[in-house]
């Protein structure tokens, strides 16, 4: 089938093209596992993946694959003909997650969380039955900031999310797309008038349960702030990037020269 043009812009083409130089994010030989759900975040991601693919001086594989919770009503024939009218391939791995969910979520946890723990696992088993050695996730930064301030807030610890890190399962995840903001990419989608899945195929939108109101409070926040700080977002990555753990409280990264 022939692959539609899709127009992605050179600010967009740049900051991913730093991402992978300084993180080293994908690399001659690699086969990535791209999580693609359909919101634009993951569309974003496997065109970019597409045209670094087709552009970039070391050969590299990437497929997409769509966790099917084995929910009532999904369908996810759209998904499957826009990789096939773009050339790339796409799978759909089975699961029974919706099934089990009411048996195996801990008590007080967020369903939407323990849904994304759910299909990160999927994905990793998917990676590992095919021979994929990394795993891509669309993730920005206004992702990362928002996990932040969320662990400080509410869990009482400094970390937020890595571009690339090796799991316990042994393959990598990355994120080509952590330094982009969340209205690159949705400028993105509408610039292509593509369609995208919100936040309606979540299974949590089925439960009858409280909707993780944190993060939607720590995004209002964050929004408001940069209203009063347009520039509030480069500080955080500036911060980001020049840490002084010295002279926080955890006392094994004090530097002591004597004592």
């Amino acid at each position: 089938m022939q692959d539609k043009k899709i127009n992605i812009s050179k600010k967009l083409l740049r900051t991913a093209g730093k991402t992978n130089a300084t993180y080293k994010l994908i690399q001659e030989g690699d086969k990535v596992l791209v999580g693609f759900s359909g919101g634009k975040d993951s569309l974003t991601l496997i065109h970019l993946l597409k045209h670094i693919e087709r552009h970039a001086p070391f050969k590299f594989a990437f497929e997409a694959c769509t966790v099917s919770y084995g929910m009532p009503g999904e369908n996810y024939d759209l998904l499957h003909q826009h990789c096939l009218e773009h050339e790339i391939t796409h799978h759909v791995y089975e699961t029974n997650i919706f099934e089990i969910s009411n048996d195996t979520i801990r008590e007080n946890s967020s369903f939407c969380s323990y849904f994304s723990r759910m299909r990160r696992g999927a994905l990793y088993t998917y990676a590992e039955q095919n021979g994929f050695n990394k795993i891509a996730l669309g993730h920005h930064f206004d992702d990362a900031v928002e996990s932040f301030f969320m662990n400080m807030f509410y869990n009482g610890s400094i970390r937020s999310l890595a571009p690339i890190y090796k799991t316990k399962r042994g393959v990598h995840l990355i994120r080509p797309l952590i330094l982009a903001r969340e209205s690159q990419l949705r400028a993105f989608a509408d610039d292509n008038n593509l369609q995208t899945i919100g936040d309606e195929a979540c299974p949590a939108m089925m439960k009858n349960v409280k909707m993780p109101h944190a993060r939607e409070a720590t995004k209002e926040w964050l929004k408001e702030m940069e209203s009063k700080q347009k520039n509030i977002f480069k500080m955080i990555q500036a911060s980001f990037e020049h840490i002084h753990d010295d002279t926080l409280l955890d006392p094994s990264r004090w530097q002591r020269d004597d004592v």
